[in-house]
């Protein structure tokens, strides 16, 4: 039986690798990129597993209800 969390699971934790690789590489590539978004991005990338946990645990309970 498949439900939202089949969905919403995986973009969750796209977003998160998403966000580390482009703050990683905003991370190396320096300058005034790398000093204006290396940041924001990887607290970016906080922020974005925090709502993939709250999912995760979400569809813990949800699937373990069904």
């Amino acid at each position: 039986m498949r439900d939202i969390f089949d969905i919403l699971i995986p973009i969750a934790l796209l977003a998160v690798v998403t966000a580390l690789g482009f703050g990683i590489y905003a991370l190396f590539r320096g300058g005034d990129f790398g000093r204006s978004y290396s940041n924001k991005l990887m607290r970016l990338r906080v922020v974005l597993q925090f709502v993939a946990i709250i999912i995760l645990v979400l569809a813990y309970f949800w699937r373990r209800k069904i």
